[in-house]
């Protein structure tokens, strides 16, 4: 299998761009301390970057990055949901592990009382050790602290928050009309998300046709704020999750109708951060890293994303439930315009940004990411080793290599249970990235070491005190406040 190409580009600027750190990988050293930004979009499809081949939405911004960096055509979220998803990318651990998943309480709600516990290590926490500021912009999702301040991002080495706690469709006092929770209305702003700066409500409710613009300034603000100290910059972006919202600049100029100004808003604020690293003479020194949590809403329709050729969304372990657009950004360390075939997941995040950091990883705990630095420095393949498919605190299905075993399968939202595959679903990734011949028949050997591997991972998971089924009987506090931002 080929790992690395430069496909898509030619003549003499491909030649000089092959030629750039071709030779030898940079070096990294413990002292290094690189800034690192990790960019987590909400519901983005695999398909719905232009990079990735969409043909109406506009993102030249990711474009460019992928084109100044390296663009992972293999990449998986590491949970089917946003709740999972989030606590697995900053613990580097499935989040079975810390009980951030639940067979039917899919995430953390508004009322919930449930948080990623204390005990969990997170990304925030290790580099704070090695002197880095931490900030958090966007969407937590994590816990709800108006009701148990153990879940606020501040408890977990973040030292700074701007942004919602959970998504901005969690609305407990609603004065919505029956029925219209997803309707597409640019104009209302019943929706009602509490906006936050540290503790305190700046909004309530937050003006979303203004989120992604006022989290953009605050990012920028917080990379001026630490230009002489190494800082971690996580931005959870609330969209293209429902409801959608786009601003008044960007509303009305797709053609892939809301969906698509917000997606297009969306790589304007990529682009608006990478421009201020450069500005700030920053850009060299700082990995910039842009996924997804999951895949696309696909029962919203028009509203949903697009996984392209991949099967299924959002919710479900199928390819277009968990494989994501995946681009790494760092000028001068990552050569640019490489197309990386490598398997690579969400979690792999965690030890990879604390192995360029010089941190340890955390001893007391299992690890189930990779450190994948060797493939974004120098294009060394990833060594093979298993990504596992959760939904809920279940494997539904397992990828080594290009194969892909499915022992249970269900749909996004619209199947009711989950089906068991006896024997199991097996695909050839390489031939068939949409899932659809199953060649199980064909290759016992393969089923069954993917059956071994599933078998020998659940021995190494003690459960964990599930949080995601702890409710309050009270809503989340509404203090109604007009913003000042």
């Amino acid at each position: 299998m080929c790992a690395l190409s430069t496909r898509g580009y030619s003549g003499w600027l491909l030649i000089v761009l092959s030629a750039i750190g071709v030779a030898t990988a940079p070096q990294i050293t413990a002292a290094t301390r690189p800034n690192v930004i990790v960019i987590l979009a909400d519901d983005l499809g695999y398909g719905d970057l232009s990079c990735y081949g969409h043909p109406t939405i506009r993102t030249p911004n990711l474009d460019r990055m992928a084109f100044e960096g390296m663009r992972f055509t293999d990449f998986y979220s590491a949970g089917e949901v946003c709740t999972p998803s989030r606590a697995a990318l900053l613990t580097g651990r499935y989040a079975v592990r810390s009980g951030m998943a639940h067979d039917q309480f899919r995430v953390l709600r508004n009322r919930s009382t449930g948080h990623l516990p204390e005990s969990e290590i997170t990304l925030a926490e290790k580099l704070k050790e090695r002197g880095y500021s931490t900030g958090i912009v966007g969407k937590w999702h994590l816990g709800v602290w108006s009701i148990n301040p153990v879940g606020h991002p501040r408890r977990h080495g973040f030292d700074f928050f701007f942004g919602l706690p959970h998504s901005n469709d969690m609305d407990p006092t609603s004065i919505a009309p029956r029925g219209a929770t997803r309707r597409p209305d640019q104009d209302a702003l019943w929706w009602n998300a509490p906006l936050y700066r540290n503790d305190e409500v700046v909004a309530h409710p937050a003006d979303q046709t203004q989120l992604t613009r006022l989290y953009t300034e605050q990012a920028q603000q917080f990379i001026k704020s630490q230009k002489t100290n190494p800082f971690f910059l996580y931005v959870a972006h609330t969209f293209p999750h429902v409801p959608l919202f786009a601003s008044k600049k960007f509303r009305g100029t797709s053609r892939r109708g809301v969906y698509g100004d917000v997606v297009e808003e969306l790589d304007w604020s990529v682009g608006q951060i990478l421009e201020t690293l450069r500005r700030e003479r920053l850009a060299e020194n700082t990995l910039v890293f842009f996924t997804s949590d999951n895949g696309p809403w696909l029962i919203m329709n028009e509203q949903g994303g697009s996984a392209g050729l991949l099967r299924d969304g959002k919710g479900s372990t199928w390819e277009g439930g968990m494989r994501e657009p995946g681009i790494a950004w760092w000028p001068g360390t990552i050569k640019a315009n490489v197309i990386n075939t490598n398997v690579a997941c969400m979690v792999d995040i965690f030890p990879t940004v604390l192995h360029l950091a010089g941190a340890d990883l955390p001893s007391n705990v299992t690890i189930d990411g990779r450190d994948i630095s060797p493939t974004l420095l120098s294009g060394k393949a990833i060594p093979t080793r298993p990504i596992f498919f959760y939904r809920g605190t279940r494997i539904f299905a397992v990828r080594k290599n290009q194969w892909k075993l499915h022992i249970l399968t269900q749909g996004s939202y619209n199947q009711p249970k989950p089906e068991a595959q006896d024997p199991p679903l097996l695909f050839n990734l390489d031939i068939d990235p949409s899932e659809t011949f199953n060649v199980s028949t064909n290759h016992a050997t393969v089923v069954a070491d993917l059956l071994h591997e599933i078998e020998a991972h659940r021995a190494t998971v003690t459960p964990a005190k599930l949080q995601l089924e702890q409710v309050s009987i009270l809503e989340e506090p509404v203090t109604k406040k007009t913003s000042k931002l």
